[in-house]
């Protein structure tokens, strides 16, 4: 099974990311990111399995030693190959220290295979839209719907939670961060 370490948004943010997201399926352009049912966050790992026990404890461990982050999204992306259409957070230190310091503490999981979160390879990003198996046409109308809607916006990152990357997610375990 795969497995997912994902960092999530105050309401706030969440909810205007989440507006993005039903705008696409409102146009009837795509629904596919929404039948992941999903919230709107930034991945920051992906295994090839764990133990969700252990990972867990120590995800507990790590949110009781790191602080709520501040949330910049400034942009809109694209990653071509998938068709898939994110807002792109501005990476900065404390994200990219996180980061590391999350994989130090799940350095037992396998996590090869995960070209997007790899650690130096990171690309962060908030799935809007998945437009892969829809027709390609569909792809263009809903960049163009983002990119015509989407407005910067800044929030924190107030929370960190184990997934099973499975049709639909599953949501394990969610713990705050310390204020």
């Amino acid at each position: 099974m795969q497995y997912a370490i994902e960092l999530y948004y105050d309401k706030e943010t969440e909810q205007k990311l989440s507006n993005l997201t039903h705008r696409v399926a409102d146009e009837k352009l795509s629904t596919k990111f929404l039948e992941w049912k999903t919230r709107p966050h930034l991945t920051l790992a992906c295994f090839n399995d764990v133990d969700e026990t252990k990972c867990i404890e120590q995800l507990k461990s790590f949110a009781q030693t790191h602080k709520t982050m501040p949330a910049y999204i400034a942009s809109v992306g694209m990653f071509t190959d998938t068709r898939t259409i994110f807002a792109s957070p501005i990476l900065n230190d404390s994200m990219y220290q996180f980061q590391r310091e999350l994989y130090e503490y799940l350095k037992d999981f396998d996590a090869t295979g995960w070209e997007w979160y790899h650690l130096n390879s990171w690309v962060p990003h908030c799935t809007l839209a998945l437009t892969k198996d829809d027709d390609e046409e569909v792809f263009y109308k809903a960049s163009d719907l983002i990119l015509h809607e989407f407005r910067k916006m800044s929030g924190e990152f107030v929370s960190i939670g184990l997934v099973k990357v499975s049709f639909p997610v599953e949501e394990i375990y969610t713990i705050e961060l310390d204020r």
